[in-house]
Order: structure tokens, then sequence, then C-alpha cells
């Protein structure tokens, strides 16, 4: 069956536009009345808002010209996609670590330039997967992977989080608790919006203990064009910035499959014209003087509640964005929000970042029985979490492009030799004792099967059971 034809700024109505049928959703081609995509677009501002600011908050960029770029970068997508991908651009949590240590060693403008190398190499990824397919992608990335990639990002940030913790232990406090609290008690659109909320709660905790000064507030104009800045290249920068494709990838691939999941429609075909348009996006971004961009699971969240995946609304989400992003008193608000509400924020969203890592290998049934797998976590994860350091040749990579570059590694080349060599089952150590579901793999089900064998005799001491993969 053909998919509907799609028509750029053309949507079709939805019913009568007022209401959602059970079982049905609002196609990305389709949209209810413009009143009600009007809001449900605002919806997707406030949904984005929390983190999308978060980012320029922690790497000292410009709040307002952060949010002008997600607007531009989301109306690139938009047309790139042919509005067929409903999606906003936020600010990537991925580029926080090179971003703040390029910005500390050689400052703002070499961060920009390390952005843009990110978007073109992940533009080339996306222009590749246009021609070749997606299915070189989970090769190279198979869960284990993906998942001790994403979790390396988060806990690699930790010491951050403490450092902002510090400056208002009891602002961040109120942050973490309120953040957690609301999540639980709030059903619906409130409670998905837990992050946004709780740093309300923890500035409002902040102004009631002076942390706050409102004086740029004051100085700050109601109309105006965002600060633009122009970006500088070294190819010592690389180093740090480049893996964090890695992480973009596997973000849009995932952000991809679940609306294909929650439409009911095949998008695979749309996986090369996301990657393609984040890379533009964050490229545009970078020069300009924007945080790089990515796809939001914020924004799934809101699709997921309401049912509606219109391109519409994301439009409407851009074009508010925009104008937000002209008010420098806006901007000025924003970057009043102290230590203390950073540091709760980020705790609560760095460890998220670390689980949602966990949460690929769990939802992908990684099988930690076997060696591979389990090699590929823990190198990785200690790589990162310790921020190792290496400077060949003038370049640098940290702790995150290192944990990426070991997860790679170890997984490519211990998968070679295992089968190889057939070896498949977990190292002997006082913590491998096999039990429950590690049985059921496949390592333990064949060495199980051959057991009754052994018994009889079939086979002598030491020898190797029959058909150990």
């Amino acid at each position: 069956m053909s998919e509907p034809s799609h028509a750029l700024f053309r949507w079709k109505l939805h019913g009568d536009g007022t209401h959602i049928a059970p079982g049905e959703v609002v196609a990305p081609d389709e949209r209810l009345s413009w009143p009600r995509t009007i809001g449900i677009g605002a919806q997707h501002v406030v949904a984005m808002f929390g983190a999308t600011f978060l980012v320029p908050l922690i790497t000292g960029f410009p709040p307002n010209t952060t949010l002008f770029f997600t607007a531009v970068g989301t109306l690139l997508f938009f047309l790139i996609t042919a509005g067929k991908l409903p999606s906003y651009l936020g600010s990537s949590f991925a580029l926080i670590a090179p971003i703040t240590a390029v910005s500390a060693s050689l400052g703002q403008s070499y961060a920009l330039g390390g952005i843009i190398a990110t978007g073109a190499t992940l533009a080339i990824v996306g222009g590749i997967v246009m021609v070749a397919g997606a299915r070189w992608i989970d090769v190279v990335m198979p869960p284990v992977v993906t998942g001790a990639i994403v979790a390396l990002i988060g806990l690699n940030l930790a010491p951050a989080a403490w450092n902002w913790v510090k400056g208002g232990p009891v602002t961040a406090l109120v942050t973490i608790v309120s953040i957690c609290v609301i999540t639980v008690l709030f059903k619906g659109i409130i409670g998905r919006l837990s992050i946004l909320f709780g740093v309300l709660i923890g500035y409002l905790a902040a102004v009631i203990q002076g942390q706050v000064d409102f004086s740029a507030i004051e100085q700050a104009a109601w109309i105006g064009l965002p600060e633009f800045h122009s970006p500088s290249f070294d190819p010592s920068t690389l180093g740090l910035f480049v893996p964090v494709v890695f992480v973009l990838i596997a973000e849009n691939v995932g952000h991809v499959k679940s609306v294909a999941a929650m439409t009911g429609r095949n998008l695979d075909g749309m996986i090369g014209r996301a990657l393609f348009s984040d890379g533009l996006s964050t490229m545009v971004a970078g020069a300009g003087g924007g945080s790089g961009t990515t796809t939001y699971a914020e924004n799934i969240g809101v699709m997921a509640a309401t049912r509606v995946y219109s391109t519409a609304s994301y439009v409407v989400a851009a074009l508010t964005a925009l104008i937000l992003s002209l008010m420098p008193k806006f901007g000025a608000v924003i970057a009043t929000i102290p230590d203390g509400v950073l540091g709760g924020a980020a705790t609560v969203l760095y460890g998220m970042i670390g689980m949602l890592g966990v949460r690929i290998w769990v939802q992908n049934r990684v099988d930690f029985s076997d060696p591979v797998n389990l090699n590929t976590a823990a190198v990785s994860l200690i790589v990162a979490i310790a921020n190792f350091t290496w400077n060949p040749l003038g370049m640098s990579f940290e702790g995150i492009a290192l944990g990426t570059g070991s997860a790679l590694l170890v997984y490519h080349g211990m998968r070679w030799i295992s089968k190889l060599r057939g070896t498949n089952l977990e190292a002997a150590s006082p913590a491998s004792a096999p039990a429950g579901a590690d049985l059921e793999s496949a390592a333990y089900a064949t060495r199980r099967g051959s057991a009754p064998q052994e018994t009889a005799g079939a086979e002598p001491d030491g020898a190797a059971p029959t058909g150990r993969s």
C-alpha cells in the first residue's frame, strides 16, 4: 500500500479537526484545527524548553542564540524530511563535555568550530545512509555498543553536576526532590514536564535564599537579535568532538524508529534524511554561536500523550521559539538561573542519560554472560568515568572520545577473535556464576543441552562439548 502523498505546508484535516477517535492518531501529514494545532505546538516548546536551555547555561553560550538555532534547525529538518517526520531539534547534551573542555582551553570560538566539524561528519553519514541504507549502522553499532556510548556520556558529566551542586546545595536538593516528586505525583503533560517544573521550583527556592541577581533583566531590551559569534578551527579539537557523532546517530535512528512504531508507518527510508538534517542544523548552529542540535525524546512524550504526530505542530513550535529568541529580556531571565538549580537539574539529567544507555541494553536483551558484551561495557564505562586522556600529535582525546573508541574497538576486536576461536562463555570470576536468565543464553543453552551426553561419558574430560558455538 503506497503512502499518502504529502505537500509541504499542506496538511489534511483529521476528522472534524477537534476529536481523535480511540485507537487513531493524527498522522504527520494531517492536522487538527489551527487553534488546537497552535496549542500543541506550544506544548512542544514547553517540552523542549528545560533541556534546551540547560545546555547554553552549562556551556556559557547565549541562551537566545541557542534557542534561535533550534528553531532554524527544526525548520530545516522539516524541509529536508519533506514534512514526513515530526521532530523538534533541541540542544544536544552529548556536546556539553567537548564544548566545556575546548572553551576552557582555547575559547568558545574554537568550540563552535568543533560543533561544525561534528555536524559535517553527521551530514556525511546521512548522505551515505541515503545511498547505501542504514543496515551498516546496526553492524557497526550493535545495542551493547550504542548503550555503552550513551551511558558513558552521562556518567562522564557527573563531576560537573557536583560542582554546581556545591554552589547551592539546598537549592540543588529542592530541585532534585521536586523533579522526582512531580514525575510520580502528576499524570499527563505535567508529569512529563517534571524537569521544567522542578527547575521553576528550584529557581523559586533560590530567589527566597537571595541567590538570584535580577539586574541583567532590567538592562535587557524587549526586542532584538540574538548574539551571533563566528567560529575558529583547530584540528586538535576534532578528537573531542567527532566521537559525539556516534551518539547523534543513535539518537536520530532511535527517534525515527520510535515515531514509526507509534504511527504504524515504515520510516526507515527517512533515516538518512534525518541524519543529514541534524548534521546540517548542527553546522548552521556552530556557524552562528549556537549549540549543536539533536532530535528530542521530550517531544516524543508529548506526541505519545496527545496522539498528534502532525508536523504542522512542529512548524508552530519552531516559529514560537524563533519569536522568543528575538526577545533579549527573555534570555536574560533564563541566564539568571543559579548554580544550585543547574546542579540539581544536571544531577537528574546526566543520570538519566546514563540510565538511557542501560535501558538500551535491557530493551535489546543484551547478554552480559557473553564476555564480548561484558568487556565492551566494562572498559568503555571506566575509561569515561575516570576521564582518561590521550594527547597524540597535538590532538586531545578525553573520556567520552576514548570511551567511545574503546567500546567500538573492544567489541569488534573481541567479537572477531571470539568467532574465530569459539570462545563465547564468561571467564570464571567470583561474580560470574551463571544463574537465572544467564542459563537461557545461547552460550549456556548449548552446554546445558550436552550435559547428559557428558555424564554418559560420551566425551572425555576436558573436551569441548559438542555443538558449542
